[in-house]
């Protein structure tokens, strides 16, 4: 296919043509019909040239935190016994990741081998496919261009946003408070240990300090029973609740389950996750952080069934994490009967919109709602957070119990 340039001096060579038969010129004819020529010489050349093009597409990782830059390298291999013309490269990629990203490179030896590379900064969660690539061969005068497609595809997660709940954010939030909530939530897996010999690597936390001044030796705190303790985190991802994916308030409650199981895993619990739609289902660090980076707002509009299969799967011994919009009225009675049968209760209620940036009619209606959920479920010994889609999790963790509720009331 004849390029910009290619048509523009074929139309020359046709002028100059034109114009040497008037004028008489037998030596300016025949440089009009050369470059009149010369695209269509220039097309035969990249089309009839052997190619043999192998492209390789890596990714300094394929799972990450939003904000974090990944570097895409793509590896040509001209596996001809020719050299290559001038390659251009377009790598598609989806919206949220920007344009598609544009390449040139140079002509490629004989079995040689070019690296080129580029870089994306994705700031939303989401599973993004990268490819395909598209190559266009040109000529080394640019006049024609042939375009190939290399249906090479590779897969981007980008994880929900993790925040660190063993830090308070600020001392003045109250040394220890969010220790003592984690523990409450994880008391089944804080009640018995052993010891065992440090090893590099271990988490200086753990460090029993007795036994260290009675041994002389560094010994590791080693939970048992954590072991064995296990966790249900359900999202209530339902767009009636928390509006659609990728709003404020949706994303915040992404964002929090996803802190909340971290740390439940990093404690060597036994983590279950559910949703309304699905059934809680042991989950592992790698399945879960997938599940959530590919969370969509779930459909269903009545919690009925998934508060049976909650009430299923309780266990005296396991802990229960709530996160999600503050449930409706008639939801509470539901979601307090499901939850009797398990041990600790935590409940990270998100508002789906910030009261303060909607109308005075709905923001009563928000406030309302979550006051009403807030109360019912601290009279049912649940452990309650009550969230803004703009507040992080940190925040509200490391908040002792007593002045939220007095705050709340």
């Amino acid at each position: 296919m004849l390029g910009p340039r290619g048509v523009s001096v074929s139309l020359a060579g046709l002028a100059m043509w034109f114009s040497a038969r008037l004028l008489g010129s037998p030596g300016m004819e025949v440089v009009g019909i050369g470059l009149g020529l010369l695209p269509f010489l220039a097309a035969m050349f990249v089309r009839f040239t052997p190619r043999r093009l192998e492209i390789r597409r890596r990714l300094s990782e394929t799972r990450v935190a939003p904000g974090t830059r990944v570097h895409v390298e793509l590896e040509i291999r001209n596996g001809a016994t020719v050299r290559t013309p001038l390659l251009l490269l377009e790598d598609r990629l989806p919206a949220a990741l920007g344009r598609p990203a544009r390449l040139v490179v140079t002509s490629i030896q004989p079995r040689g081998t070019q690296r080129v590379s580029y870089s994306l900064l994705p700031q939303a969660r989401g599973r993004y496919g990268i490819g395909p690539l598209w190559v266009d061969v040109t000529d080394p005068f640019g006049l024609t261009r042939q375009r190939v497609q290399v249906d090479r595809r590779e897969e981007l997660l980008v994880t929900p946003e993790i925040e660190d709940l063993t830090t308070p954010p600020e001392a003045a939030s109250g040394i220890g408070v969010g220790a003592a909530r984690a523990r409450q939530l994880m008391r089944t897996g804080e009640e018995y240990f052993t010891m065992r010999s440090y090893q590099e690597g271990d988490d200086l936390r753990r460090i029993h300090w007795p036994s260290v001044a009675r041994t002389g030796q560094l010994m590791i705190r080693q939970n048992e029973s954590s072991r064995r303790a296990s966790a249900v985190l359900f999202l209530d991802d339902r767009e009636t609740g928390l509006g659609a994916a990728h709003t404020s308030g949706f994303e915040r409650a992404v964002s929090c389950a996803a802190s909340v199981g971290m740390l439940l895993l990093d404690e060597h619990f036994t983590l279950r996750f559910a949703t309304p739609e699905l059934v809680a289902t042991p989950t592992a660090e790698d399945r879960f952080l997938d599940a959530l980076a590919g969370l969509g707002a779930g459909k269903l509009r009545s919690l009925a069934t998934a508060l049976v299969n909650l009430r299923i799967a309780a266990s005296p011994e396991a802990s229960l994490v709530f996160v999600g919009a503050p449930p409706a009225a008639q939801e509470l009675p539901g979601l307090v009967r499901a939850a009797s049968g398990y041990g600790p209760k935590l409940a990270i209620l998100v508002h789906p919109a910030d009261p303060t940036s909607v109308p005075p009619s709905r923001r009563t209606q928000i406030e309302g709602r979550a006051t009403q959920a807030v109360l019912a479920l601290s009279r049912s010994s649940w452990d309650v957070l009550l969230l803004s889609p703009s507040t992080r999790l940190a925040e509200r963790w490391h908040t002792p119990r007593e002045r939220r509720l007095a705050s709340n009331a």
